[in-house]
């Protein structure tokens, strides 16, 4: 039997909240696990692992039919497995025990492989553990998304930001104690949790059509390996000119759709690189469900029927109605974007 998507839903926001807790547990004490750097020289942490751990359990507990627990997830336990990650490792198994008693180190790296799958089924999740690692270690933003793929589109997306304060009058580069969770469903709208609890009454969050009467606010990356600031500078003055907030991680999706900000600019740097499914998934479809528009560079949908990848795609433009029209119109007019190769 098929389990609906408001009960996956559930599952998911379990989930996500339990990862928010233990990702929020290995911040404050993020100097004493440390971290590893991957073959892209990409650091990842304790907390990265043990988020994706705990999120494999949970799914597994929860959904009955293993098809349905079917995992794209960021992190592979291979690295974890040699000598000069052994403190590494403790570190993770003791994180995760902290929230799963009974786990042996075998549990932990077993759920943390489980998220190998390919995204080539007609279903399945995807996750980014711990979205903006570099946010994490800084002590700023960073994001839990969990996503669910069917048939090459997101149905349901659940994004932990436990650091993004739910009050908007505060300033993004002020680390909340509480955070807040935002889900969403095709066709069901987005909604905001605060203090990353599920069992809390939701709140419907939406954005506003976008007025030239005032200021551009938009959104982009602290790193600037992320993206190319340049183009997305030209793009904003091409526009009279903006405010740009930087913030870590997928929080940018979630800014947008709280009518925090117009727009989430993600300007590739090259024609080469390919953004990766469990980047986007869960926080395109709470932009979506809040009113957004999300596109690539040249207006296209984003298609995750690729496997782990958006091979169709270049680029993210994420912006409010009577915005997002504007952006790709001025993208095409300033021929912004990496040079098309022969």
């Amino acid at each position: 039997m098929t389990t609906s998507r408001e009960n996956l839903l559930h599952v998911a926001l379990e989930a996500v909240s339990a990862a928010c807790a233990v990702t929020r547990s290995a911040q404050q004490a993020r100097e004493a696990f440390g971290s590893l750097t991957k073959d892209d020289r990409s650091p990842v942490t304790v907390a990265d692992y043990a988020a994706q751990a705990i999120v494999a359990m949970t799914l597994k507990e929860r959904l009955q039919d293993a098809s349905e627990c079917a995992l794209v997830g960021e992190e592979d336990s291979g690295d974890l497995t040699t000598d000069e990650a052994t403190m590494t490792r403790e570190g993770v198994v003791r994180l995760v025990k902290t929230f799963r008693q009974g786990a042996s180190e075998e549990d932990v790296l077993a759920a943390i492989d489980s998220g190998s799958d390919q995204g080539t089924g007609d279903a399945y999740w995807t996750l980014d553990p711990v979205d903006g690692t570099k946010g994490f270690l800084r002590g700023q933003q960073f994001a839990i998304a969990l996503a669910r793929i069917e048939n090459g589109k997101v149905s349901l997306g659940v994004m932990g930001c436990p650091g993004l304060p739910v009050d908007q009058a505060t300033p993004t580069d002020v680390p909340d104690p509480d955070g807040v969770i935002y889900a969403a469903i095709e066709g069901q709208g987005a909604w905001e949790y605060a203090g990353c609890d599920p069992n809390r009454e939701p709140m419907r969050i939406s954005c506003d059509h976008w007025s030239a009467d005032r200021p551009l606010r938009y959104c982009g990356s602290v790193e600037k390996a992320h993206g190319s600031m340049s183009d997305a500078a030209r793009l904003i003055e091409s526009l009279g000119g903006g405010n740009r907030v930087a913030v870590d991680s997928q929080c940018k999706y979630a800014i947008v759709a709280r009518g925090q900000a117009d727009a989430y600019l993600r300007m590739p740097k090259n024609a080469e690189y390919v953004e990766k499914i469990w980047d986007h998934g869960a926080g395109s479809i709470i932009a979506t469900e809040s009113g957004a528009k999300v596109s690539d560079i040249h207006g296209k949908p984003l298609d995750f029927g690729h496997g782990r990848l958006l091979k169709a795609n270049s680029g993210v433009i994420v912006a409010v109605p009577g915005l997002h029209e504007k952006l790709i119109d001025g993208i095409r007019d300033l021929d912004l974007g990496p040079a098309k190769t022969a």
